[in-house]
């Protein structure tokens, strides 16, 4: 298991509550099973892509990313224009 910070922005943010919390999980998928309990995250998290200290994800599963220790997983919402 990786100990690290997730970073929300715009409309993530706003259904977070906050900016960024810690974390703890061993890939993607297990950081995005667990922030999207909070129903308002899950419904913004299924359009958001993710940079893992500043790489993008892309549309690998999530579940195949490890996420290594003190790590930075960024959530990015789809933003206007893009």
């Amino acid at each position: 298991m990786a100990t690290g910070t997730v970073r929300f922005w715009a409309a993530a943010k706003e259904a977070a509550g906050v900016a960024e919390q810690p974390f703890v999980a061993e890939t993607l998928g297990d950081l995005v099973a667990k922030i999207t309990v909070n129903p308002d995250l899950a419904r913004v998290v299924r359009r958001c892509s993710f940079l893992i200290d500043g790489a993008p994800a892309g549309t690998r599963d999530p579940y195949t990313i490890d996420l290594p220790e003190g790590s930075v997983v960024e959530v990015l919402p789809p933003f206007a224009g893009g």
